[in-house]
């Protein structure tokens, strides 16, 4: 897990003052990959345990803003982040039990697809979320 440095140098480089919310919260979803927010304010509540919901929304939402951190959100799942940010990669989702897994693209270089027709746009990123069961639910669905 990144150290204290590790994250200041990253809120300096995305121009955000470094501050122990933002540091809290950059810990909390270093260490919870596809968390929640319910998740991570309780895990930045660990690290400074005087820090508000709304404060916890808005670094999320500084964060998410300048590339620190990505917010996906599959159907008919909560808003959930992760600090793995910048390579394109996707995301596997068990619909049993919800686990969310990363998966990396699946050919070439960002974006990993190509649409038949861009309408003029210049893409630069592809969300793609795989859907099935996951090793658990289907040994349990067996």
């Amino acid at each position: 897990m990144p150290d204290d440095a590790h994250y200041a140098d990253a809120l300096k480089s995305a121009a955000l003052r470094v501050t122990r919310p933002r540091m809290a919260v950059m810990g909390a979803v270093e260490a919870n990959p596809h968390a929640d927010t319910e998740v991570i304010i309780a895990a930045a509540r660990e690290r400074l345990a005087d820090i508000s919901r709304q404060t916890v929304y808005d670094v999320l939402n500084a964060l998410t803003a300048t590339g620190l951190v990505r917010r996906i959100q599959p159907a008919g799942s909560v808003a959930r982040y992760e600090s793995r940010v910048g390579d394109n990669h996707h995301h596997i989702v068990c619909r049993s039990c919800g686990v969310i897994a990363d998966v990396d693209c699946a050919v070439g270089e960002a974006p990993c697809l190509t649409a038949s027709d861009d309408l003029g746009f210049e893409v630069d990123e592809a969300e793609v979320i795989y859907w099935g069961l996951c090793p658990d639910c289907s040994t349990t669905r067996s």
